[in-house]
């Protein structure tokens, strides 16, 4: 099978049941929400949230590059995409989401709005403009949930990207105080802590990194301390993406290890975003992170009980291991995998797709293959 067209279906396999849902206005009767069910109320946004993060890079590609097939699937999909945000956020919906009580809801509005940043002319501008509004709403809405001072502080802040986007007023001193405190808190070789304390987990490429990177590019500019950030956060980002490619074993696996690893390969969102943007590291090319990010999918997706009867994730890794889960997460929250296809929303013609394959560092270094040094970034 083309590779592209593989990714595209793993794609649309993970997230097609949350939009076909929501799209239908049954998302909340649909979701399964036994696993955890304190955390039912978040579940709805969690899964939306998460599945159009990973979606909206192919939402966004140019139409024009697509081959008939996936152009008429993308079209299709950037329609039901456009119900389903109006479905989320009207409240006369049934699928009225939760946006502005405890905390959970900051974090996955912050999802939605960098679902919108990734897909400007697909989403934001493609919009109604009763649910632009509505949308704009909702972002607001979240204002009143206080982030904890780690990784959080990045939600307020997309959140608010989110409004400009949408053409709203927002808060410039949200999105600086992200960007200033972790300036601060930069460990070395390519790494933040997550607050003061570093530690051993992927919230890097979770969260950290893909949206410092995008916050900075999209702002830089018009602003010039941002613009000063610029160049060092994509250096770092870059050799975090290295790091990441390197975690990549020779059969697909990676090291299991810190919070949240039920999100399966969406520990390599920073991976597939510098695969997007063209900020990979120049020892690394293209055709091997996709050859690379290639095993990981096929690890997981080969696994006979990552989906239960009705096509909906379950927790775990490699299938059905609920003892991998915390306890904030739900079925809504392993959606955040989905950001492992980001390079989707790059052309077919793009060398991370036609390159001839070619093995990647971990896969090189145990077969007894040349490869190249590793070397620590500042």
């Amino acid at each position: 099978m083309n590779v592209r067209r593989e990714w595209l279906e793993d794609l649309l396999a993970i997230t097609g049941p949350v939009l076909e849902a929501l799209d239908r206005r049954e998302l909340k009767q649909k979701l399964p929400l036994g696993f955890h069910p304190d955390r039912a109320e978040f579940a709805p946004l969690e899964a939306f949230g998460r599945s159009m993060l990973g979606l909206a890079p192919w939402l966004e590609a140019d139409s024009g590059k697509l081959d008939p097939e996936e152009r008429e699937l993308q079209a299709a999909f950037r329609a039901k995409a456009l119900r389903c945000v109006e479905n989320a956020v009207m409240p006369d919906s049934p699928d009225y989401m939760l946006f502005n009580r405890d905390g959970q809801p900051l974090v996955d509005t912050a999802f939605l709005a960098h679902a919108v940043l990734r897909a400007p002319t697909a989403l934001a501008a493609a919009m109604k403009e009763p649910v632009r509004r509505a949308l704009a709403d909702a972002f607001r809405a979240s204002r009143v949930i206080v982030p904890y001072n780690c990784n959080w502080i990045f939600f307020s802040a997309m959140v608010e990207a989110g409004l400009r986007a949408l053409g709203e007023d927002w808060d410039q001193t949200r999105v600086l105080y992200a960007l200033r405190t972790f300036q601060h808190w930069y460990v070395g070789d390519g790494a933040y802590g997550d607050g003061s304390m570093f530690h051993w987990d992927y919230y890097n490429s979770f969260v950290i990194q893909p949206m410092y990177t995008d916050l900075v590019n999209e702002l830089a500019p018009e602003h010039p301390e941002i613009a000063e950030m610029r160049e060092e956060v994509n250096r770092r980002a870059a050799r975090y993406a290295s790091v990441l490619e390197r975690m990549i074993g020779p059969d697909g696996s990676w090291p299991v290890f810190g919070r949240s690893v039920c999100y399966r390969f969406g520990c390599f969102q920073m991976l597939a975003q510098a695969a997007l943007q063209h900020r990979l590291e120049k020892h690394l090319t293209p055709a091997s992170v996709r050859c690379g990010l290639t095993a990981a999918i096929r690890r997981v997706m080969g696994a006979k009980t990552m989906f239960d009867e009705n096509g909906w994730l379950l927790p775990g890794i490699i299938g059905r291991q609920e003892e991998l889960a915390e306890g904030y997460i739900n079925i809504g929250s392993l959606y955040l995998c989905s950001a492992v296809f980001l390079p989707l929303g790059l052309p077919p013609e793009d060398p991370f797709w036609s390159a001839p394959d070619e093995d990647w560092t971990g896969k090189k270094i145990w077969s007894g293959a040349p490869s190249v040094i590793d070397h620590a970034a500042d």
